[in-house]
């Protein structure tokens, strides 16, 4: 796998929120690093984090690969989704470091956009042995 393959599937198991396609990016070791401080090592801590994409509809990713190199690869991608639930709004907005945003009771959930770089290295056979991302966040619209 190259960066275009791996970007290409990355993206498809966001849009339909598949956390087996997810997995089978990584070695079984693999680690996706969704912070700089946080790493979700393995396959079935990988699976369990991507549960919170099936808390998000109408996902739309886009990307431009940005370096390719025999080990691995940089993008710039760019995801919006709409927030279908009260517990994906409340780790959205705990990750952001802003808390809660004001929300009055009743008010519509929002639609977001993350705008970030991924950092690929892949293992001889072309999975990723480790994903390092760095994002932004804010309401879309």
């Amino acid at each position: 796998m190259d960066v275009d393959n791996f970007m290409e599937s990355y993206k498809r198991a966001w849009e339909t929120s598949d956390e087996h396609l997810l997995a089978s990016l990584f070695t079984v070791d693999g680690c996706y690093r969704n912070t700089p401080f946080a790493c979700q090592q393995g396959h079935e801590a990988i699976k369990a984090y991507w549960q919170r994409t099936k808390l998000q509809s109408d996902i739309r990713l886009a990307y431009e690969v940005l370096e390719r190199h025999a080990g691995g690869g940089i993008a710039h991608w760019h995801t919006t989704y709409q927030v279908t639930s009260e517990e994906m709004f409340t780790m959205w907005a705990a990750s952001t470091g802003t808390n809660m945003l004001a929300r009055k009771d009743g008010d519509p959930l929002p639609r977001l956009a993350l705008d970030g770089i991924a950092i690929m290295d892949f293992d001889a056979g072309g999975l990723c042995r480790e994903l390092r991302l760095w994002w932004h966040s804010k309401i879309d619209g």
